[in-house]
């Protein structure tokens, strides 16, 4: 089977605590999730919180070059076709489909709420599903060599796995900014958005377990601070490896560029932000040949909905990302940018300026009633 998570739990050296560590295995892929790969970490997530000797769990990818690079939509554009071509009713795409993101939907906001210390090791590449379960880690570490992005425009799809909630708390235009681009940020760029709190050099990353092995653990309700201690202790070794901030040179543009009501403005603007740098300029360019309807769903995502709950956003979001399945503007942008490699989606509009409105609203239109919604229950479940 591609793909799995492989589990462990080390002992420490005092107290009878453990260090559970769960290891995204399918590096042929960069740690693509599947949907068992996401079952499996579910399932594991949830005993290790109810077990009380283990004090902390560190998750970390397989291979050197990437935590995640996001779901498995490879698997899921086959699915589509094979449905399509064998003349199947959209019911049993539907159906694969709310599955996946409901699973992976309800193990991102585990991770939100866990309520012992998650560290994610974010080395190398941590992009889209990838950093849906980084970004709700407790303690997220970046390497100097990590790239995180959103790049869902590419393919058709959104900033989706709490990109509604996470995306709109960074300062002001600066989500939709990297929504619209899919622009990557290093790790100076996330330690400056919050989006990480640590740079630890990639070869640390066996000193730090053996670290967490030989702390003294206190209480439950102190094994946090104990970990961001640790953190910050072996954080000053990398210091002097931290790369040049990508963002920062253009952050009083990007903020300018992205405060307007209307998108085709933004669009303009953006396009218009002085720099010859290669990432603006790379920015730029996927905004140009991104999805017309991603840049809308993008754009509603940051004007309309900053006030939702992070359950209130992956109940939208699990409706949005299934239509967009069924829509195949996502189906359209994974067969040419990943499985044909064209890279040269037929998008069902030629710019953002011609997708309809109608389109838009009924995409954010829930597929269920609220009390039959998959995701229901979501955040109201009695823990413990």
């Amino acid at each position: 089977m591609a793909g799995k998570v492989n589990f462990q739990e080390l002992a420490c050296h005092s107290g009878g605590y453990k260090i559970g560590v769960a290891e995204l295995d399918n590096p042929g892929s960069l740690n693509a999730l599947t949907l068992e790969m996401l079952k499996q970490l579910k399932s594991q997530l949830e005993v290790w919180e109810q077990d009380e000797s283990i004090a902390c769990v560190f998750l970390h990818g397989a291979g050197e070059k990437a935590f995640c690079a996001g779901g498995d939509v490879r698997t899921m554009y086959h699915c589509m076709k094979s449905w399509s071509d064998a003349g199947k009713s959209d019911d049993s795409a539907q159906q694969f489909l709310t599955e996946y993101f409901a699973v992976e939907y309800s193990c991102d906001y585990l991770i939100h709420c866990y309520r012992k210390p998650i560290i994610a090791w974010g080395k190398g590449i941590v992009m889209g599903g990838g950093i849906g379960l980084y970004v709700g880690a407790s303690h997220r570490v970046t390497t100097p060599s990590t790239r995180l992005a959103m790049p869902e425009i590419s393919i058709g799809l959104y900033p989706d796995v709490g990109g509604t909630w996470f995306l709109n708390r960074l300062p002001s235009g600066i989500g939709l900014f990297l929504g619209l681009t899919g622009a990557p940020l290093n790790a100076s760029d996330a330690l400056d958005l919050a989006l990480a709190e640590h740079v630890l050099l990639s070869e640390d990353k066996t000193l730090l377990l053996e670290k967490l092995q030989g702390i003294s653990w206190q209480g439950a309700t102190q094994h946090h601070e104990q970990v961001s201690t640790l953190l910050a202790e072996l954080s000053a070794r990398a210091d002097a490896d931290h790369p040049a901030s990508q963002l920062i040179p253009y952050f009083a543009q990007i903020q300018t560029a992205c405060l307007n009501t209307d998108l085709s403005v933004v669009c303009q603007q953006i396009h218009a932000i002085d720099g010859l740098g290669r990432w603006i300029e790379q920015a730029k360019k996927t905004l140009k040949e991104g999805s017309p309807i991603t840049a809308h769903l993008c754009f509603r995502q940051s004007t309309e909905y900053k006030q939702l709950s992070l359950a209130e956003c992956f109940r939208l979001e699990l409706s949005l990302s299934v239509r967009c399945g069924l829509l195949g503007e996502f189906q359209e942008g994974v067969r040419a940018r990943l499985i044909e490699k064209t890279g040269q989606p037929n998008w069902r509009y030629p710019s953002i300026d011609d997708v309809e409105p109608t389109l838009i609203d009924t995409m954010f239109t829930s597929l269920w009633s609220e009390q039959d919604h998959p995701l229901a229950l979501l955040g109201r479940e009695p823990r413990g």
